[in-house]
């Protein structure tokens, strides 16, 4: 199993960021040990001071594949939720202004949350899902897949022109605005429309 993220996915997230709006999807990854286990508490890590939440929508793969065709993507994945993806904001930076690689500031343990999978039907629209998250009961972040720069299986396509997907394969796919910091103590949770599917302590 590997975790596959997207970045910059969301035009407004880019900004708040000051990063380009990409041209195509921006791809990074995490390792199975990123993985929080579901009802596990995440624990600071000692390395960052300062550590942001970044809401996204989730796909689990069902089907191995390689070059997949965009109009064919759609087969390649039966469930979604909702994930935080981690990030040691300060190291990133550091790493950026450097020119070096970023993933021990988004790919450490426990880095990635994923809450209960929902199979997807046949009458889920997939380009108008709305997600949100709460950090201690104050929604801080909302969004929808009608705004993603590239959608589910535009994705999807992408990323098998370089990585063979594998069943339980997982994919992040992207944040919108309002991701932020997060502390010791707060209680983080992620909705699917009104479903909370993903709640976890920050201890």
């Amino acid at each position: 199993m590997k975790i596959i993220c997207i970045g910059r996915n969301y035009a407004e997230h880019a900004k708040e960021l000051g990063n380009e709006i990409p041209d195509e999807p921006v791809i990074f990854m995490k390792p199975k040990s990123a993985l929080l286990q579901t009802n596990n508490p995440f624990y600071y890590p000692e390395f960052t001071n300062e550590l942001h939440y970044e809401c996204e929508l989730v796909l689990r793969i069902s089907k191995n594949g390689k070059y997949i065709q965009e109009r064919h993507a759609g087969n390649y994945y039966n469930a979604i939720t909702v994930g935080i993806d981690f990030t040691a904001r300060d190291i990133q930076q550091k790493c950026k202004e450097k020119g070096l690689p970023w993933e021990k500031a988004k790919a450490f343990d426990n880095s990635a949350a994923i809450g209960r999978w929902i199979d997807i039907s046949s009458d889920l629209n997939k380009k108008n899902i709305n997600f949100s998250f709460n950090k201690n009961d104050e929604t801080v972040q909302k969004g929808n897949s009608k705004d993603m720069i590239f959608s589910f299986d535009s994705i999807i396509s992408h990323i098998s022109n370089y990585f063979s997907l594998n069943i339980g394969d997982i994919v992040f796919t992207g944040t919108p605005a309002g991701v932020g910091e997060c502390m010791v103590g707060d209680k983080l949770e992620a909705f699917l429309e009104t479903e909370r599917l993903l709640e976890v302590e920050v201890k």
